[in-house]
């Protein structure tokens, strides 16, 4: 089972402080660090505001050495296709070949209005032309050209450059669609993600993908499945409940919905997601000053799942 670990810097947080978290993911073993790709809170001042993924991660890719460097998920309203491809292709060379890519639809419309992004209906038919450009451009050989003509992006003769270090960027795409999101996944996906669901749910919508991911020829396994839940890890009732309300969340609704309790409730409740059939779990982690947290995670979980 990998752990990762998992951030959401709109709610407030400076570069430093990523860095911090970024550097103690690597140290205590975890197998990533991941970030949200938000520019407005939801809930709380979000002091000191918004950092970008994709320069946040940049900057991460010259100051680590060995941890994976990703989004959950890359807002496709926020980004031109072609401009991703070039921002992620860039940060994978500087990163020496560690970056995955996790790209959705987009879906906080406040955060358009707040920054004069704009909103689009058609999320999921622009998400297929970006991930097909994306990848499209990736994947064309040196020397030649790539071209696209869809409904929402054209583009004519790109050189398609610059190439990743990787000869093939893990892809992630996620969410509870029960239709849509497993074709998508199938015809694009290198990992699937499960953001906050039940055992059930998860298990659910992983048969789902895996059912898509045959019909179009692929084979079940060839995805990597993985589900993300907010992390209140805990020695005692003490410590879990402090961590609980450090993040402004109840202790008995973590337990159910999250990854709360003594290090051997997560393992236990972590191997209930793993006969649901996860092999990756990305730990969202809220309160990014408590690198504590982190350690005890890796010191009394991870050392049970190596």
């Amino acid at each position: 089972m990998d752990l990762r670990i998992f951030t959401e810097p709109q709610q407030g947080a400076s570069y430093d402080t990523l860095l911090s978290v970024a550097k103690a993911t690597e140290e205590l073993g975890f197998d990533a660090f991941f970030r949200s790709d938000h520019y407005l809170h939801m809930g709380g001042d979000g002091l000191p505001g918004p950092t970008d993924a994709w320069i946040t991660l940049a900057g991460l890719a010259r100051e680590t050495r060995r941890i994976r460097l990703g989004t959950l998920m890359t807002a496709g309203t926020f980004r031109l296709p072609g401009v991703l491809a070039i921002q992620v292709a860039q940060v994978d060379q500087m990163s020496g070949g560690r970056v995955e890519l996790g790209l959705g639809a987009g879906w906080y419309e406040a955060e358009h209005t707040a920054y004069g992004i704009p909103f689009p209906k058609e999320k999921l038919a622009r998400l297929e032309e970006q991930l097909d450009i994306v990848t499209g451009l990736w994947a064309t050989k040196a020397g030649e050209t790539f071209d696209f003509h869809g409904k929402f992006y054209d583009l004519t003769d790109s050189p398609a450059l610059p190439k990743p270090a990787q000869t093939k960027i893990p892809v992630l795409v996620g969410g509870l669609g029960t239709t849509r999101t497993p074709r998508i996944a199938a015809r694009y996906a290198d990992e699937f993600n499960i953001p906050f669901a039940s055992v059930e749910d998860t298990a659910s919508q992983f048969g789902r993908v895996r059912a898509a991911a045959e019909e179009a020829g692929r084979g079940a396994d060839d995805l990597v499945y993985s589900a993300v839940l907010v992390a209140a890890v805990g020695r005692d009732e003490a410590e879990i409940a402090r961590r609980a309300a450090a993040i402004g969340r109840e202790v008995d609704e973590l337990r159910a919905n999250g990854l709360a309790g003594s290090p051997a409730e997560v393992v236990d409740k972590i191997g209930r997601y793993a006969e649901a059939g996860a092999s990756r779990i990305y730990f969202q982690i809220l309160d990014l000053d408590d690198l504590d947290h982190l350690e005890l995670i890796s010191s009394e979980v991870q050392s049970q799942l190596a």
